[in-house]
């Protein structure tokens, strides 16, 4: 008669080996119920939607002092020349940044707590520029820009 004779340690490995694809298999079901940064149209005509948020890098130097810095992200959006786009912007950090983007007369605020929608179409293939009145430089927790690439 022959038995098997299984150690402290294989049960556990095997163990951490079913819990691991217990994980990964609850995972992989689950992420499909993500949402995409950008939604691309595939009917001409219909408008490309791009989600921003404002955030916020706090740290402190050695001797210190705090630093902090706000961006816009994602930091850069490709959109297509002559295509209606909608900007979603989500105030997550700071009060409001009032902004502007470069080459247009396009001007607006993004509050915390709150979204500010934009919409425009680029005429002219480039990179415009989304600037933030209140941190342009780094002298002022800055530079918050975040760049459009029209192509």
């Amino acid at each position: 008669m022959n038995f098997i004779v299984l150690k402290k340690g294989s049960i556990i490995a095997l163990l951490v080996t079913i819990m691991i694809i217990t994980v990964g298999t609850i995972w992989a079901l689950s992420s499909k119920n993500s949402y995409p940064t950008v939604s691309l149209s595939d009917k001409k005509g219909e408008k490309q939607v791009i989600q921003l948020v404002t955030g916020e890098f706090k740290s402190e130097t050695p001797s210190g002092k705090e630093i902090e810095a706000y961006r816009w992200d994602p930091g850069t959006i490709v959109v297509e020349k002559d295509h209606p786009v909608e900007l979603r912007i989500y105030g997550v950090n700071g009060m409001e940044h009032p902004f502007y983007i470069e080459g247009t007369d396009i001007k607006g605020t993004v509050k915390k707590g709150e979204e500010t929608v934009v919409n425009v179409s680029f005429s002219k293939e480039g990179t415009y520029r989304l600037i933030c009145e209140t941190h342009e430089t780094i002298d002022r927790n800055g530079p918050m820009i975040a760049y459009i690439v029209v192509d």
